[in-house]
């Protein structure tokens, strides 16, 4: 989790965005989210946005989630298969790495995260380095 802001709502502010999950910013999709290691602390209503500073780019709206703190981790689950392949690259941002949870203690990164370089990978430009 990157930013907390408290007006007339709670918002936890993470560094994923619709880019990355579009399902819930487009048509409200529920997806379970926790607080790795909070579970059974203090609970909030928050809304929990992505990135895009866009009206739509939120992962819920008014959901009680364990109260979490700058650098937490923020886990929204059963994202699904096609989490990634409906993802695009709004404003050149970059794709983030997956990873993949097997329960407990046992995780995995499923996909790297992208790179300027993979995001200019099919350009040919005479002189450009990325």
């Amino acid at each position: 989790m990157l930013h907390k802001k408290a007006t007339y709502k709670n918002y936890v502010g993470l560094d994923a965005c619709m880019a990355n999950l579009m399902r819930p910013g487009m048509y409200g999709s529920y997806h379970h989210i926790t607080v790795p290691g909070k579970e059974g602390g203090a609970k909030k209503v928050y809304d929990v946005t992505g990135s895009l500073c866009e009206n739509n780019d939120k992962f819920a709206i008014d959901r009680e989630i364990s109260d979490p703190a700058i650098g937490d981790l923020v886990v929204i689950h059963d994202t699904g298969a096609h989490g990634h392949a409906m993802g695009f690259n709004y404003n050149g941002k970059l794709r983030s790495a997956e990873v993949l949870w097997k329960g407990g203690n046992d995780w995995k990164l499923i996909r790297r995260a992208e790179t300027l370089a993979d995001h200019f990978a099919t350009l040919d430009f005479p002189g450009l380095k990325t």
